[in-house]
């Protein structure tokens, strides 16, 4: 019984081999026409790949580093220790490099890059990246055609609406930005990104411009203003401390100067004087400039403490991979283009052969049997 229902054939395989051989037929019975419609795909691809502006990409790697919460240099650990202040590492980043990302495109920190002056490949163009945006850079021709109908729309509506509330030009307000400084902000984004790598906490920042050398320059001043926004972010509360702990040491120099200076006084005033209240007072001066100097001499401590926390916690930013002029364009890679249009025309050539071509013609078929049907003739009452 089992032999005899495994040598039974299934229909349902006779079935599926004979339409793909009938599609097959079909499709090369009509190779003349997916071989033209290939051919149209191939000079569509061909336009649109030229037709798209190339574009460089720069990519700078960064290896930030790390303290270490139970080890620290021992000068720098000395001089805290002296002071009572703990100037070890805290183990953690301020700002974690997961946050690099946001950070980069953030609306201040894409802000402060329109004003980063930057030159061509040729050294003929010095400009701003704001304005190497909105006059140096090119779109595609369809990109114009397309936009052409917004742009009068917006012609006409800007003569009928109010500009008293124009910000100028040269000022950036980051809360209430403008249409166009949004478009550009938006557009900069788009072109500087960063990644950063979870196991290895490599930091890759990257800029893609029309000019290999603008690309190059984005990207390295990315790469410096992420570092120093990091580094004050990161120092900051350090280097508030480092501000008290200077301000207390000059008060308390002032003081043991004072102290100082009034001992000095008394002491030339009443040489040879064995009073007894002469020397109390001595005594009091002399015990106001010893601690007027231990003042001093812990204010000192603690400043040198707090200088040695400040460069303890400077983070240090290794270079894996630095800015460099791209020589190659990144994009558009033209050879993906051309396969794309390609397969999109000889999947919709045979899609026609297949199914459109068939569905038209039932679909005429059924409109010209609706039009030669002849009309029911009303039926005479007698």
């Amino acid at each position: 019984m089992i032999d005899e229902k495994n040598n039974i054939d299934d229909p349902r395989d006779d079935e599926q081999e004979i339409d793909l051989l009938e599609l097959a037929q079909k499709l090369w019975a009509d190779r003349r026409f997916i071989l033209k419609i290939a051919l149209f795909g191939v000079l569509t691809g061909l336009v649109v790949a030229f037709s798209i502006p190339k574009e460089y990409t720069t990519t700078i790697k960064l290896a930030p580093e790390f303290t270490d919460s139970k080890q620290m240099s021992g000068g720098l650990g000395a001089l805290a220790s002296m002071a009572g202040i703990n100037a070890g590492g805290s183990g953690v980043e301020a700002v974690q490099p997961q946050l690099y990302p946001d950070i980069v495109s953030s609306v201040p920190f894409t802000i402060g890059l329109f004003d980063v002056p930057v030159t061509d490949k040729n050294g003929e163009l010095n400009t701003t990246v704001r304005k190497y945006l909105e006059e140096e850079t090119s779109a595609p021709w369809w990109s114009a055609v397309m936009s052409l109908p917004g742009k009068m729309i917006g012609g006409v509506m800007s003569i009928f609406s109010d500009s008293e509330d124009e910000i100028a030009a040269d000022s950036v307000n980051t809360f209430r930005l403008s249409k166009d400084e949004s478009a550009i902000a938006e557009a900069l984004n788009a072109r500087v990104s960063a990644d950063v790598d979870t196991k290895t906490s490599i930091i890759t920042l990257s800029a893609t411009m029309q000019d290999p050398m603008v690309s190059a320059l984005l990207a390295d001043t990315v790469a410096e203003r992420l570092k120093a926004y990091v580094t004050s972010y990161r120092t900051n509360k350090a280097r508030e401390d480092l501000e008290y702990s200077k301000k207390l040491n000059d008060e308390a120099k002032k003081e043991y100067y004072k102290a100082q200076q009034r001992y000095a006084d008394y002491m030339d005033k009443n040489q040879g004087i064995v009073l007894r209240s002469a020397r109390t007072e001595q005594e009091r001066l002399q015990n106001e400039a010893s601690l007027a100097f231990n003042l001093y001499n812990t204010t000192a401590q603690r400043l040198q403490a707090a200088k040695a926390k400040v460069q303890e916690i400077t983070p240090v930013y290794t270079v894996v991979q630095p800015a460099t002029v791209p020589l190659r364009a990144s994009k558009p890679s033209k050879m993906l283009i051309l396969v794309g249009f390609v397969f999109l025309a000889v999947v919709g050539a045979s899609a026609w052969i297949l199914f459109g071509r068939g569905i038209v013609e039932e679909f005429r078929k059924s409109g010209k049997n609706k039009e030669e049907a002849p009309e029911p003739k009303a039926i005479d009452k007698e």
